[in-house]
């Protein structure tokens, strides 16, 4: 995909922090590229972001970020989406900080179906605290902390977004970047709560699920799949074999929690004037 100077782009002197090789660059041309093409103007977007070597994408960014406390990137996001619903919220994070430490916050972000769209960096270990599993990790993987072998069944971010009945769920693969741009441009699109999980190799510390492995073991749902069809997504979710790239589901129509406590349309928290109270010790 060739690289079009956009807005979002950072000066060339910005230090970066991620390895060479590393999918958060593809990821990020993918990003840039969605936010450039829906014409989003920068000065009405936030985006982000928690704890982790996924979590500084926002930093590289020409945008408006807010970088949380490590798992709280969601609680930030729903207050910052609140206060102005004109505003692009994108909360861009890793599989350990969403997943991990942010499951508690990701299960009820989907219950509440707040209008922002979740970019997930899904690499399956630990980058920033080198290289230990992450809730995604597969079973049986050795890590310099899990020396015998992941024992745990790995966290399945697409059923358990669909059990929640989540509106929007894609999962991309950072290597194709032009069909994870679409992805994301279709997420950011659409009106309530969406996620994309994005399959991005971590080129040091995990030496498992690299750009191969995953060109070999993810397969693109064909033209027929029927993504309103919401059992036969979370067939595709838990089946073995090939983990199944694309828009799993969609369901258009539902109300938003901005509506659902009465923060109109083009009115924020304050001046609806919801009393917020504060216990203090």
């Amino acid at each position: 995909m060739k690289k079009t100077p956009t807005l979002f782009d950072m000066p060339l002197t910005a230090d970066v922090a991620w390895c060479p090789g590393c999918g958060n660059y593809m990821l990020q041309s993918a990003v840039k590229a969605a936010l450039h093409e829906l014409a989003i103007d920068p000065s009405n977007l936030v985006m982000v972001s928690g704890i982790g070597q996924a979590a500084k994408a926002p930093q590289y960014l020409n945008v408006n970020m807010f970088n949380g406390l490590h798992g709280r990137s969601l609680p930030a996001a729903l207050g910052i989406k609140l206060s102005n619903r004109n505003l692009v919220v994108v909360v861009e994070s890793g599989d350990g900080d969403m997943y991990g430490e942010g499951g508690n916050h990701f299960i009820h972000a989907i219950r509440r179906n707040i209008d922002i769209t979740v970019i997930v960096h899904n690499n399956m270990v630990y980058g920033l605290t080198k290289g230990q599993a992450s809730p995604t990790s597969q079973r049986g993987m050795t890590t310099p902390v899990q020396v015998d072998g992941v024992m745990l069944e790995p966290f399945n971010p697409l059923a358990v977004a669909l059990a929640l009945n989540a509106p929007f769920i894609a999962r991309a693969y950072a290597g194709d970047v032009e069909e994870t741009k679409k992805m994301i441009m279709q997420a950011i699109s659409f009106r309530g709560f969406s996620i994309v999980d994005v399959f991005q190799p971590c080129v040091i510390f995990n030496k498992v699920n690299t750009y191969q492995w995953f060109r070999e073991n993810t397969v693109y749902l064909p033209e027929s799949h029927d993504a309103t069809d919401r059992t036969a997504a979370f067939g595709l979710a838990t089946a073995a074999g090939k983990l199944p790239l694309g828009v799993l589901f969609r369901s258009d129509g539902r109300e938003i929690y901005e509506e659902l406590i009465g923060v109109g349309a083009t009115r924020s928290i304050s001046e609806n004037r919801l009393t917020i109270t504060l216990f203090m010790p």
